[in-house]
């Protein structure tokens, strides 16, 4: 699955980053823009376990495809948004092995990353 530009659903792609340490950057297209946060130790993998994830700048949606020597896609697909308020956003990640479900939380230290118990039937 590459990721769907044009397709008229919402874009993400995770890019996995070698330098300056490993880590992954989540990036959601949103208002014109890729709406970018990093989270050093991936997406979560279980919901017991979040991932910290820090805000950071946004990038211009043609950052959905780069890569470089240092950089690649990791997962890539399209998101949906299920609920948001203040403190906390739901979504769906539309990848490569499927959909799963997340919630990123704002906390005083900056935001948590979570995989939802309750996930897509697919």
């Amino acid at each position: 699955m590459s990721v769907e530009q044009g397709s008229g659903r919402p874009v993400f792609v995770l890019h996995e980053h070698d330098k300056p340490q490993h880590h992954f950057d989540l990036r959601l297209e949103e208002d014109g823009v890729l709406r970018s946060w990093a989270v050093p130790r991936g997406l979560p993998t279980s919901p017991a376990k979040d991932r910290l994830a820090v805000p950071v700048d946004d990038h211009a949606l043609d950052h959905a495809t780069y890569e470089d020597e240092t950089k690649s896609i990791a997962d890539a697909g399209w998101w949906e948004l299920e609920d948001r308020n203040d403190r906390r956003t739901v979504f769906v990640l539309h990848g490569r092995r499927g959909a799963r479900r997340y919630a990123l939380v704002s906390t005083e230290q900056g935001a948590l990353l979570h995989l939802l118990k309750d996930q897509p039937h697919t």
